[in-house]
């Protein structure tokens, strides 16, 4: 049986007097690739960031791993998970390969030169998201998809158990984008390791999670197996479209289709 990697009771947040998240009680497991959906400005990024200790809650509890996460220091947090954020940025001044490097940080002692081991993790991070030939490149010539993916191999690079995504593949084209989602569904199923992601796109959310969490106005309206949750019913409620779902035959995945001319 999973082990329990994050648990939420009664968690809230406000930005000023705007409270966003809404008494938050969850549970998640390690070993499992979660999904988070919902409309923009539901509080899907706010909660991603609660995770990863970049924002405190208003109220409430979060642990990780049964240990309050506050109690965490930075530097120790960083060996347990990573985050690619919604927004890029790789500094001024860096070649590729300096950025996907800074992954190693967590896991060298201050002032300390990188290692072999560094190098390998770096090496293996561009080659698995296919920047290796960028390596010398400077972040100020890249596309804004090849920036995503060099932040992608950063995270990689930092070797966590945990992987958080916030809409990590919006400036990618399919290809890359799943090319991604291929990846971390090997790294969740074959290495054991938690993937938690804000996904706009239902489809991969169906297709490619084995959890949904479904957010509207900063609560959790449903959560459980992707085959179970994404349901014509759930879009409706949280999304306020007609819509509906179908079963592929050949990946027994979940497909969804909208109404756009209603």
């Amino acid at each position: 049986m999973s082990e329990t990697l994050y648990r939420m009771n009664g968690l809230c947040f406000a930005y000023g007097r705007s409270r966003v998240l809404h008494d938050i009680d969850l549970s998640l497991a390690e070993g499992r690739f979660y999904g988070i959906v919902g409309p923009n400005g539901c509080g899907k990024s706010t909660l991603l960031d609660l995770m990863a200790g970049i924002k405190r809650p208003e109220q409430g509890t979060i642990t990780f791993r049964e240990v309050p996460l506050a109690s965490y220091g930075k530097r120790e947090l960083a060996r347990h998970l990573a985050l690619v954020p919604q927004e890029v940025d790789c500094g001024f001044g860096y070649s590729v390969e300096e950025v996907v490097l800074m992954g190693r940080h967590p896991h060298r002692p201050r002032f300390a030169a990188p290692g072999e081991d560094d190098w390998a993790a770096v090496e293996g991070a561009m080659e698995r998201i296919g920047i290796l030939p960028l390596r010398h490149r400077q972040t100020t010539t890249l596309s804004g998809g090849q920036k995503q993916r060099t932040v992608v191999a950063r995270a990689l690079a930092q070797d966590t158990a945990v992987l958080l995504f916030d809409e990590a593949t919006s400036s990618l084209d399919i290809k890359y984008t799943l090319h991604i989602f291929n990846l971390v569904r090997r790294l969740v199923r074959d290495e054991g390791r938690t993937a938690i992601a804000v996904v706009h796109n239902l489809n991969l959310a169906a297709a490619y999670c084995d959890e949904l969490l479904f957010i509207k106005d900063g609560r959790v309206v449903c959560h459980g197996p992707s085959e179970e949750t994404m349901t014509a019913a759930n879009i409706a409620s949280v999304f306020d479209v007609a819509a509906q779902v179908s079963i592929d035959p050949y990946s027994n995945t979940r497909q969804v289709s909208f109404d756009y001319f209603r």
